[in-house]
């Protein structure tokens, strides 16, 4: 049975703990072969064999959490209110203010009844968030970061009162701790509110794709021009877009003539010229010019959807080093109890002092929270997909950027990747001497043909002014060329291999085939097959490097990183460019199923690869390398089997791409350091009776904030390619 996804957006997290019980409820649901949950961007995403969503929201509120199907264009959450932060503050200041002027020697504490008044309202009010989600992990028999605040700031909190009740109204000899409580709560509070506004921040590149999808669209349907919803439209429709503003959708341009911007969408610093004929991409900005657009795809086809998809699905995704996350957070909550438990009775028994015993015990289960782990790993992916997506480079999943960041050897296809694409037919030798029967033929047999020598080839006839005939049974031979019949001739299209596996001599034309391919030429044969074989002529093209190959070339090299080239293209021209560009690697003529097996012999000798590749017949390739690099600019086939997607044709971008992804894992590795240094320095010094519980409070708060801080520093990252 296939498996369908399901994001459920999931309200009430607080911790690495949330996440795990969450996880564990979802996969316990019947139907669900894996949940995934994180904490960053508040999602679960359910692969499920015919799983009922009602099921899957029933098990996150069983479990003590809100849940509701995440729909694409769900608005983001709403800002944190800042008040309840202000107003704790506000009642927590007159507590903590006359500790400070004790130290200068003044005298101001306040009446044990009046700090009462000004405790309660923060313990109970304001940190009634902590009770609710406290007691609803205790139903579902789980610890979280909101129990350990609501034990630990009300051990605190009863403690006074028991001392207030025990010496009187004044405090007597007893002491109060309504201080301590209150300010942790305020210090919680204030760490989850910067905390979200952090999230919200590493969340900006979604929100920046999602708000380039215009609502609207000018449609011209029997001549009129009228304003509909974009859900209103269909495949087909001929859109007007105006100076200034947006393609409501993906198309083709039909008339007019601008220039537009696709710098959000594709990380193009510089506005791009589109004629008729051109390609536009909704959510681009239109230039100074008029644009009539005919719509090719709508809704979840077009190419801003598919790139929200693939960003948030990869923001969703766990790296591989977030399992030892897990593992940590199934047994941290269960741990601090135990060792608060364990502080309590070890002081109390010791010394006999059970305020400090309590006081001691209330720092470990404050210090402890595990917000900080649960907010490493995805605040750092959120951050470094994020920005790599404002480059125009997609990262399918969290595995591909791991994987990424090993890489040691960059392999290259050739046409449409280092070259522009675009070749022109630069020769047209023929073996009998007829150039235009030659050329006619040609173009015949590749009239229905999308392949980029063929456009050469029809581009040539059509300035000859030939006619183009329609070619009949016409087939194409995978990584060879093609066969048809015209005219009633059976032909052969294609390469050297290709007419020697037909049995066609190709030596007539040999001598000048070998000097077009030491010029960097691609050859390609016409034949006539049948009893009598007999070679036609030859076509030779010229497809020039891209600008930018060669900086590419030379940055990959700089990283450390080993540079090949792979094609399908002759031993000539593929040296020819190889040498241009500074690659000293070269195989060539390789057919599609021998660069994937190349790029699998190179695995098997311990190499990390990554593949880069445009076309249908580089997908086995791109499936078979540690990480699949796409040009966007490519097939869609080649995109899929890809684990990045670079959304313009510079090749600059892969090693753009490879440095994200290791300054991603640096920051990832990072975090999770400082989240555990937090928590190995922090609980034995509290249980040691080392550390005040207010303290205790400001560091936890603080190793939130930070991770979540320290991620948003990717944010500067610009990359080579603008």
């Amino acid at each position: 049975m296939n498996t369908n996804s399901l994001s459920l957006s999931i309200g009430g997290m607080t911790c690495a703990s949330c996440v795990a019980r969450v996880e564990k409820a979802l996969q316990r649901v019947p139907g669900v072969v894996s949940a995934t949950v994180n904490l960053a961007t508040e999602r679960a995403e359910v692969q499920t064999r015919g799983g009922d969503a009602a099921a899957l929201l029933a098990a996150v509120e069983k479990a003590g959490y809100a849940a509701h199907v995440h729909e694409d264009d769900e608005a983001p959450t709403a800002a944190a209110p800042a008040w309840p932060v202000i107003v704790a503050a506000a009642l927590s200041l007159p507590l903590v203010l006359p500790m400070l002027l004790s130290l200068a020697g003044i005298e101001a504490m306040l009446p044990g009844w009046l700090q009462l008044l000004l405790a309660a309202p923060v313990q109970f009010v304001l940190g009634a968030r902590f009770y609710r989600a406290g007691w609803k992990a205790l139903r579902a028999r789980a610890g979280n970061m909101d129990l350990l605040v609501a034990l630990g700031t009300s051990a605190a909190f009863g403690l006074s009162v028991q001392q207030l009740l025990a010496h009187g109204a004044q405090g007597g000899h007893g002491h109060l701790y309504f201080e301590a409580s209150a300010v942790v709560i305020t210090l919680v509070l204030l760490g989850k509110w910067l905390e979200q506004r952090a999230k919200r921040q590493a969340t900006d590149a979604i929100q920046a794709l999602n708000a380039l999808r215009p609502q609207t669209a000018r449609v011209r349907r029997d001549g009129v021009e009228r304003d509909l919803p974009i859900a209103q439209l269909q495949v087909g429709d001929l859109v007007v877009v105006r100076a200034g503003e947006r393609m409501p959708v993906d198309g083709e341009v039909l008339e007019g003539e601008s220039h537009v911007d696709e710098s959000l969408i594709t990380g193009e610093s510089l506005p791009v010229l589109r004629q008729p004929g051109a390609r536009v991409i909704g959510g681009a900005v239109n230039g100074e010019g008029l644009l009539l657009v005919r719509a090719t795809t709508l809704g979840a086809a077009s190419a801003l959807s598919r790139i929200v998809h693939l960003v948030e699905f990869a923001q969703a995704k766990k790296a591989p080093i977030q399992q030892l996350v897990d593992r940590v957070s199934a047994v941290f909550v269960p741990v601090v109890l135990a060792l608060a438990l364990v502080t309590l009775l070890g002081w109390g028994m010791a010394t006999g002092g059970w305020e400090q015993a309590v006081l001691n015990a209330v720092a470990v289960l404050v210090i402890a929270c595990p917000c900080a782990l649960g907010l490493a790993t995805p605040a750092a992916l959120m951050a470094g997909t994020g920005v790599a997506a404002r480059r125009g480079i997609l990262i399918k999943d969290a595995e591909a950027l791991e994987r990424a960041r090993q890489v040691d050897i960059v392999a290259f296809d050739k046409t449409g990747t280092l070259t522009e694409g675009r070749p022109e037919l630069v020769a047209c030798e023929p073996a009998d001497g007829d150039a235009q029967a030659l050329l006619a033929d040609s173009a015949a047999l590749q009239a229905g043909s999308e392949h980029t020598l063929a456009a050469a080839v029809l581009a040539a006839a059509k300035r000859d002014g030939i006619a183009i005939t329609t070619a009949g049974n016409v087939r194409s031979v995978a990584g060879r060329g093609l066969s048809g019949e015209v005219g009633g001739r059976a032909l052969l299209l294609g390469s050297s291999r290709f007419m020697e596996e037909q049995g066609i001599a190709l030596s007539p034309l040999q001598a000048r085939a070998d000097a077009l391919q030491a010029e960097g030429r691609t050859v390609s044969w016409l034949a006539e097959a049948g009893a009598v074989p007999r070679l036609r002529g030859l076509l030779a093209f010229g497809d020039a490097a891209k600008p930018t190959a060669a900086e590419a070339v030379r940055q990959l090299q700089s990283l450390g990183v080993r540079c090949l080239l792979l094609t399908g293209d002759s031993a000539g021209a593929a040296a020819k460019l190889a040498q241009a560009l500074g690659i000293t690697e070269v195989h060539a003529a390789l057919l599609p199923q021998d660069k994937a097996a190349l790029v699998e012999s190179l695995r098997h000798g311990g190499a990390r690869v990554a593949m880069v590749g445009d076309g249908i017949n580089d997908a086995p390739a791109l499936a078979a390398a540690d990480v699949g690099i796409a040009m966007g600019s490519g097939t869609d086939v080649a995109m899929q089997a890809a684990g990045i997607t670079l959304m313009r044709g510079d090749p600059r971008l892969v090693a753009d791409a490879l440095e994200i992804a290791r300054l991603t894992q640096r920051k990832i590795r990072q975090n999770l350091f400082w989240a555990f240094v937090y928590n190995v320095v922090g609980i034995p010094l509290a249980t040691f009776g080392l550390l005040n519980p207010v303290i205790a409070g400001a560091a936890m708060a603080f190793s939130s904030v930070s991770v979540v801080g320290n991620a948003l520093l990717l944010r500067r990252w610009k990359g080579a390619a603008r």
